[in-house]
């Protein structure tokens, strides 16, 4: 009897100590942010609405019909006064960009950002682990990952991972690749550099659907800190709670909708097609299909499957009034409600169209979409960026409570839709983040009014005469404007 009870303790133990080991394994799997930072540009890189008439009044490749359209562009794209270019815009030499132009933003951008982060969390750059950098439109040599570790003077047996194409979802693939890693190395710590450069990007022709580039990207990037330490879990803000990656680049209508290309004369430029937000609609609800299960309640779920069950025996008792004609690229409604399972939204800043798509297919309030849309206002489309400043907002305006969980949507070039969720491990307010780059204008958000007035500005455009219009030496700019 004695032998048997050793026997069963043996087992017992045995048992409790290979649960214990999977458990313990597990939690250095887990993804934590430590830390981020998005970059402000200097205010001698804004761009007002006046300036912006300027560098439209550059190009001599446009007509009046161009004028119009960009105009339309500008006044619809919900971007306000204050929002950041390359500095070669600003010294009239957009049409003739240099390798040094491009790379100069990028180490203006990796200087502040990475610079500001480390610091502020007191890590030497010789304890960064793993290193990627996701910046889609510039290639050099050294790469951009090498000049960030000899500026810091990184250690040699850094992980190295250089992303560039992927357009902007590249951030959430930039955080996928960093939870894979931590999957295999426990106790590391990750640093991720995203952004885009814009400088040897621009558009001089005059192709409407390759100018539109011009008008919505903006300057900007971010620096985001990563860890799977045990001893720094209590310092991190958020968790990775689950992360999908949709991947359309099969299908030959989405992957030519958003592309670079040359137009007839040869100018390179962006090529942003019609058939973007049918693509964009696709890759959506495709990524909704998976990720909903990882993050919304049984209750829910099982509510929407019974809606979506009886609403097909009612299509089949009566097929006339179940077959509705939807224009393509139409937002469609999800039907499922993620407020169920989510708290707050942080919604890529393509632009006003695409966070007007998002808001109608998931049924959000205003409220749940003011960060992105202040976000595409104060700062415009930062490309990959973008979705840390929509967060930023958020943790300065003190939204984020402890157990929140906060739903990042992005979508790329190829075409891709990438989402993730991450939990609020604390309640987050503005003073722990000193550097948080709305600081300096938080109060003033939002505005009472976003309207743009590029419209009293430059609707005179309207009445012109195609047959007799001339480019005007200078733009007819009320006096209150100049």
């Amino acid at each position: 009897m004695d032998l048997l009870l050793l026997i069963f303790s043996i087992l017992a133990s045995y048992l409790f100590f290979k649960i214990w080991k999977l458990i313990d394994s597990k939690k250095d799997k887990d993804c934590y942010i430590l830390d981020y930072q998005c970059h402000k540009p200097s205010d001698d890189r804004m761009v007002s609405t006046h300036f912006s008439g300027e560098i439209i009044h550059r190009n001599k490749n446009l007509g009046l019909e161009e004028y119009k359209f960009l105009l339309k562009a500008i006044v619809s794209s919900g971007i306000g006064e204050q929002t950041y270019a390359p500095r070669l815009v600003f010294e009239g030499r957009e049409e003739r960009p240099t390798l040094q132009d491009g790379i100069s933003e990028m180490e203006e951008f990796y200087v502040d950002t990475i610079g500001k982060l480390l610091e502020r969390q007191q890590i030497s750059p010789k304890e960064v682990d793993i290193l990627v950098v996701n910046v889609s439109m510039l290639t050099s040599m050294p790469s951009l990952p090498s000049r960030i570790i000899n500026h810091y003077k990184m250690r040699e047996d850094i992980k190295v991972f250089n992303l560039t194409g992927m357009g902007c979802s590249a951030s959430l693939i930039s955080v996928d690749i960093v939870k894979n890693i931590f999957k295999s190395y426990p106790n590391k710590l990750a640093l991720v550099a995203t952004s885009e450069s814009l400088s040897p990007n621009w558009y001089s022709g005059n192709n409407r659907s390759m100018i539109l580039a011009n008008c919505l990207f903006r300057s900007g990037g971010a620096a985001i800190l990563l860890t799977n330490k045990r001893s720094l879990r209590k310092k991190a803000m958020f968790k990775l709670k689950c992360l999908v990656r949709t991947h359309h680049g099969a299908r030959e209508e989405s992957y030519n909708c958003c592309i670079q290309a040359e137009d007839k004369q040869g100018r390179v430029g962006f090529y942003l097609g019609k058939n973007l937000p049918k693509a964009a609609t696709r890759a959506l609800v495709d990524n909704l299909k998976v990720i909903a299960p990882k993050i919304l309640p049984v209750t829910e779920l099982l509510r929407f499957m019974s809606k979506l069950f009886i609403k097909k025996i009612k299509m089949r008792q009566n097929p006339s009034k179940g077959s509705t004609n939807i224009l393509p690229g139409t937002p469609i409604k999800a039907g499922i409600n993620f407020k169920t399972g989510i708290e707050h939204f942080c919604i890529h800043t393509g632009g006003k169209a695409v966070i007007d798509g998002i808001q109608h297919s998931l049924d959000l309030t205003d409220y749940d979409i003011e960060p992105a849309r202040m976000t595409l206002y104060r700062f415009g489309n930062t490309s990959a960026s973008s979705l840390w400043y929509v967060l930023a907002y958020m943790e300065a305006k003190k939204r984020l409570k402890r157990g929140d969980r906060v739903f990042m949507i992005s979508f790329g070039a190829g075409f891709k839709c990438n989402s993730c969720v991450w939990e609020v491990l604390r309640d987050l307010t503005i003073g722990e983040s000193k550097e948080n780059v709305w600081n300096h204008c938080i109060n003033d958000f939002p505005p009472k009014s976003i309207s743009n007035p590029f419209t009293k500005m430059y609707g005179w455009l309207q009445d012109e005469d195609p047959e007799t219009f001339e480019i005007p030496e200078t733009f007819k700019i009320p006096d209150e404007y100049m």
